[in-house]
């Protein structure tokens, strides 16, 4: 049995999808915080099932059964840790014989704020004894082409990467990649640098929207704290508006960069081209 953690979540639901096209919907357990906020799971025919990552006493009776769990990622930024290291004792005390953890490109080198926490889960998963496998997912290209509303709006899309490049990928070639980890064999002790196959800079981002949408946008390039306080100016809160800016000085860095072929390999194929990605976000 497969268990998926955050299975309500963007990316929980599309690996549950990706994992129905091989998998009996009778061997897979979607778990979610609030049972009354998966309907749309129910309708899968998959097992739902409780957890709260923050209450370890629901994550036993979760995992029961289970021989292989994704853990995705907590979104409370300051609580991860403890939170992720609750799944993994679980794990432990359940007898799950693989535990697949996305956590960041590169987290063990990378000099993100976003690193720390992920860094630490790996390292509390491994102490935990739990076989594991390591998605270490780099940027998600929808965080770029969820944002291109005011972009299209205003002509600009507002940045501080510098020419820094994106080597991202979509939520659905991460989900596939989990799907191919948690369905196949041979994957245990392995850290996979999962990033899209072809990088670009923010200007090229904006070259093909302009392309895609028939509008003249362009990249507009800001100094760190303008940046930030443009993020906090458009109604996000000031942490998540922190780490954007980090992830940005980052980027110029070559931080989210990356020639690795891993996820190419998993999927099978090739990732989701930039410009699929913004045709499907332009249409919609």
């Amino acid at each position: 049995m497969i268990v998926v953690t955050g299975a309500s979540g963007k990316l929980g639901h599309l690996v549950v999808k990706e994992l129905l096209k091989t998998t009996p919907a009778s061997e897979i357990v979607g778990t979610v915080r609030d049972l009354g906020k998966a309907s749309d799971l129910a309708g899968f025919g998959i097992e739902l099932r409780q957890a709260d990552y923050s209450k370890p006493e629901t994550l036993t009776a979760a995992f029961a059964g289970a021989e292989k769990v994704l853990l995705i990622s907590s979104s409370e930024v300051g609580r991860r840790v403890a939170q992720h290291t609750a799944v993994a004792q679980a794990c432990a005390a359940t007898g799950v014989k693989l535990l697949a953890y996305t956590s960041l490109l590169r987290a063990s080198t990378s000099s993100l704020l976003l690193a720390t926490e992920h860094i630490a889960t790996e390292d509390a998963i491994r102490a935990s004894g739990v076989p594991f496998v390591m998605l270490r997912n780099g940027w998600y290209t929808e965080n770029h082409t969820e944002a291109l509303g005011p972009a299209l709006e205003h002509g600009a899309i507002l940045g501080a990467a510098g020419d820094g490049r994106f080597a991202s990928a979509t939520r659905a070639d991460y989900a596939g990649a989990a799907a191919a980890v948690l369905t196949g064999a041979g994957h245990e002790s392995k850290v996979y640098e999962l990033a899209g196959d072809e990088a670009y800079t923010l200007t090229d981002l904006a070259a093909v929207v302009s392309r895609v949408s028939g509008k003249t946008v362009v990249y507009r390039n800001l100094p760190g704290e303008e940046y930030e306080k443009a993020l906090v100016g458009f109604g996000l809160p000031a942490e998540v508006a922190g780490i954007l800016t980090d992830s940005e000085a980052g980027a110029a860095k070559g931080e989210l960069d990356s020639t690795s072929q891993d996820l190419h390999a998993l999927l099978g194929r090739a990732t989701t081209s930039l410009e699929e990605a913004v045709r499907v976000a332009v249409a919609t």
